[in-house]
């Protein structure tokens, strides 16, 4: 089936509701997937260097758009209907991660400039390359990124993105953004800028009805929890590494911008302030397991898992949680049971339906 007629059959069995603006968008990527038939880029690019220019070359795309209007799930179906062998669809944040281990390796290997090998073996494991929520927010990857796109889309790399901003309001305010611009211009040049101006926040729709707080810990709430994660995420999670200052922050599951985790994986372990704002920055909806009661004997996790949550609600993160028992009840007695009232209080406010902003799959 193409792409249109995905749509069409997901809008008649009822898992979508159509919208003409997400319509409007996968024309344009049901083209872009026509146009990919038989692409090989070593030999679109050798076209190029020879003669100055390839217009059989497909341009990429950046897609941009408000929460929840459909931009991962359409390249999400671009994505599985391109007949290419080589492909790739990765979350941005963990794409860049990947790019800059990758660079360390080869500089360890003595080369000076390691970015064209690293492209180089980017380009043969992908034709098309789909990213997910591009945003730019570390230095460190403001100043690679340029350089990264430009060999990438040289090698004949086809680019689609998403994004909630539009390319002019990437790495907004940060540290010698005028060293970032030239990426901006790169990226208008290069690829084909498409807004996803759909009046609808379709995933809001998915949540608004759900109880997002699942206790006491039992199959049930398992059942439920797993049925949410399925229906945000698609269960394609992943484990991912979370940078956060010069250390690795090692997570379980990752999906689109959707995180799952057990109390354990997230507060049983070292973790501090640091980590939680960086995960809180990084996520919109958090999956937090098994959350057991708390006392004096777990004090420390008690702690940690306090300064969670104050990450996700001053972020507005949606949070999805199964609890050994109800938010007033987990810290009953001890030393920091007067203290987690506000903790309790904060669980509460975070499971109303209007809680957050949360993207679409």
């Amino acid at each position: 089936m193409t792409l249109i007629e995905t749509y069409q059959a997901k809008v008649k069995a009822g898992e979508l509701q159509a919208d003409p603006a997400q319509h409007a968008l996968l024309e344009i990527l049901n083209t872009l997937a026509e146009g990919l038939v038989g692409y090989k880029p070593a030999a679109n690019w050798l076209t190029q260097g020879l003669f100055g220019g390839n217009k059989s070359r497909p341009k990429g795309l950046y897609i941009y758009g408000g929460v929840g209007r459909g931009k991962s799930m359409l390249m999400d179906m671009f994505y599985d209907c391109v007949a290419l062998p080589k492909k790739r669809r990765v979350h941005f944040h963990a794409f860049m991660q990947e790019v800059h281990s990758a660079l360390g390796q080869t500089r360890e290997k003595g080369i000076k400039d390691p970015i064209r090998p690293v492209c180089e073996a980017i380009a043969q494991s992908a034709t098309v390359l789909c990213l997910d929520e591009m945003q730019i927010t570390d230095i460190t990857d403001a100043m690679l990124v340029g350089r990264l796109f430009e060999n990438l889309m040289n090698s004949g790399v086809i680019i689609v993105t998403t994004s909630n901003r539009p390319p002019d309001d990437l790495y907004k305010d940060g540290l010698n953004r005028n060293l970032f611009v030239p990426f901006i211009e790169l990226m208008k040049t290069r690829l084909q800028v498409i807004t996803l101006d759909s009046q609808t926040d379709h995933r809001q729709n998915r949540l608004s009805d759900e109880r997002r707080y699942f206790s006491p810990l039992s199959a049930k709430a398992e059942m439920n929890l797993e049925k949410l994660w399925m229906n945000l995420s698609g269960g394609h999670g992943k484990p991912m590494q979370l940078t956060v200052g010069s250390r690795q922050v090692g997570l379980p599951q990752v999906s689109n911008g959707v995180l799952r985790a057990s109390f354990a994986e997230l507060c049983g372990k070292a973790l501090g302030a640091a980590d939680y704002l960086k995960i809180a920055e990084s996520f919109r909806v958090v999956f937090l397991e098994n959350i057991p009661k708390l006392s004096k004997a777990k004090n420390n996790e008690a702690k940690r898992f306090v300064t969670l949550i104050d990450a996700l609600y001053e972020a507005q993160v949606v949070l999805i949680a199964s609890a050994a028992d109800e938010p007033e009840k987990l810290y009953e007695t001890g030393a920091g049971a007067f203290e987690f009232e506000r903790t309790a209080s904060r669980l509460r406010e975070m499971q109303s339906a209007d809680w957050g902003a949360v993207e679409l799959v």
